[in-house]
């Protein structure tokens, strides 16, 4: 008998599949970091399964079972752990260990693409056009290389999953993996799934309104509660706010930290550690416990949202000569203006700081003050409030306005 642990994601999913074509009897659990050491132990303490294969896919284990699984190894048991995650790496010091990040060619691997490959080695699978097309979905959207080649085809097969769930989502696909031919999806399934697509763009915005931000050491992240399309909307909020170092999305139903960022010089592996997790250095995660739930959860809940740059401004613009207002939801106001070869960003008339480069002030206002450009209405609001002018009138001559302003504070025109 083989069992096999993996993990309940599209990559873990896929390890499962493969398994159910290459063994002729595999009992499978999917698991998560939280019970998979619980899971495997009893698995091992259990003398029915001293003669079975074991296989641990995508995850794992703790210190404690890392040791347990040595002993079945060393007593003449079977052990094989596959993974692809740089923080299991340590497991490659074990002849029954398999980790690796990248292959020969320096293309990043998944469980699955490793799994087929094994599989392949050792004489369990035949290579077949269906398979090698499902696993590099799998794996194209594991690693986000997807996005990078616009194939968008891997992230409607994890969309399908996120629609199906597991089981409907396991029968469709053990269905589909053992026939011959093109792995494809169906007319209606890809139906649903462009209607799933406004659903998952609603849910973003809906959720970039909510997003907090916060300093962990050097690192400027942007936090929001969330309990669905966690890839596709950290992926999202990363892009639409470059300024933060990363994004952590806080699921309180599966008490559950995701992590993400787009920039290269970020390693969410590594911060994910300090609070026991881990995973990829642009996508990882950790548990809310009693360290991470004051951290993300007691000290965020207060914090007014981003304030997000207003997007269809005909007057407030950032190519405005005369400068132009940035807020945030805090009632606070900064003014950008360009002197000479300097970019310099006022608050109530005084100099808070200058910058070389517009970009650089930027940046450092919304990482500071969780500011965004201000909408035309409220820069009017405001402008009406400092200069007491008729909004009309400020609509009209706006630039003379300007003007007025920054008279009236003392800004250098």
């Amino acid at each position: 008998m083989v069992k096999l642990f993996t993990d309940s994601d599209l990559d873990g999913i896929g390890c499962g599949l493969l398994a159910k074509l290459a063994f002729a009897e595999v009992n499978i659990s999917f698991c998560s970091y939280r019970n998979l050491d619980e899971r495997v132990r009893q698995f091992l303490e259990d003398e029915q399964n001293r003669e079975a294969e074991l296989f641990i896919t995508d995850l794992a284990v703790g210190e404690e079972v890392e040791q347990k699984l040595a002993e079945r190894f060393n007593a003449g048991g079977h052990v094989q752990v596959i993974d692809h995650h740089v923080t299991a790496l340590h497991f490659n010091q074990y002849p029954w260990g398999w980790v690796k990040p990248t292959d020969e060619q320096g293309k990043k691997t998944c469980a699955t693409s490793l799994f087929y490959d094994y599989l392949i080695r050792e004489g369990k699978l035949e290579r077949n056009e269906t398979l090698d097309e499902f696993v590099e979905l799998v794996r194209q959207y594991d690693t986000w290389e997807w996005e990078e080649t616009n194939n968008t085809r891997a992230k409607r097969l994890n969309d399908l999953l996120t629609i199906l769930g597991l089981d409907e989502f396991w029968d469709k696909m053990s269905e589909r993996l053992a026939a011959d031919g093109p792995f494809s999806l169906t007319e209606t399934e890809e139906l649903i799934l462009d209607m799933e697509e406004k659903k998952i763009q609603r849910y973003i915005r809906m959720k970039q309104k909510q997003l907090v931000q916060r300093w962990f050491g050097d690192y400027c992240v942007g936090i929001v509660f969330a309990e669905r399309h966690l890839s596709e909307l950290g992926n999202a909020l990363s892009k639409r706010c470059p300024h933060l170092d990363l994004i952590a999305m806080v699921n309180m139903g599966t008490k559950h930290i995701g992590f993400r960022t787009i920039h290269d010089t970020v390693n969410v592996a590594e911060f994910a550690k300090q609070f026991g997790g881990g995973g990829h250095p642009k996508a990882s995660g950790c548990f809310v416990d009693e360290t991470t739930f004051p951290l993300f959860v007691v000290d965020t809940f207060p914090l007014t949202p981003v304030y997000h740059d207003a997007e269809q401004n005909k007057l407030n613009t950032k190519d405005q000569t005369e400068g132009f207002f940035f807020t945030n939801h805090q009632g606070q106001w900064f003014f950008f203006h360009q002197a000479e070869e300097t970019w310099m960003v006022c608050q109530e008339g005084k100099e808070k700081r200058s910058f070389l480069a517009q970009e650089e002030a930027e940046r450092w206002i919304k990482r500071q003050f969780a500011a965004g450009l201000a909408d035309d209405q409220s820069v009017i609001d405001y402008l009406h409030q400092q200069l007491s002018l008729e909004k009309e009138k400020i609509k009209e001559e706006y630039v003379h306005v300007l003007q007025q302003y920054k008279q009236k504070t003392g800004i250098p025109s």
